[in-house]
């Protein structure tokens, strides 16, 4: 019998405004570069940055030490609602046209 792997439905899309609710970067708020589905983790601009040693190249002819962000856990992150500017939960719906469209939990407004 073959076990199938599900994912669950991820909330967060690339180009969100997302506020860090746990962690290190907790507090801070970015926008959201890349969503990475099968791992659950999220790249937030600006968020969560490492350095990384480089080698010189032709990019970097000197090298040395760049900061960079690093991927967080999906579940460390919360939507910032557009209306209010606070964290919401989000919520899936049919919208007038018979679309699927997320929408805020905390004031109802669509989030596009």
């Amino acid at each position: 019998m073959e076990n199938k792997v599900t994912t669950p439905k991820i909330k967060i899309r690339k180009g969100d405004l997302v506020k860090v609710i746990a962690g290190d970067s907790k507090g801070q708020q970015g926008k959201v570069l890349s969503v990475l589905v099968s791992k659950g983790r999220v790249l937030v601009e600006g968020v969560n940055l490492v350095s990384k040693h480089t080698k010189p190249n032709a990019a970097t002819p000197n090298g040395g030490i760049i900061k960079k962000e690093a991927a967080l856990n999906i579940s460390n992150v919360a939507l910032v609602d557009p209306k209010s500017g606070e964290i919401t939960r989000v919520g899936r719906k049919l919208n007038a046209d018979g679309k699927l469209v997320r929408f805020s939990k905390k004031s109802g407004e669509e989030i596009k």
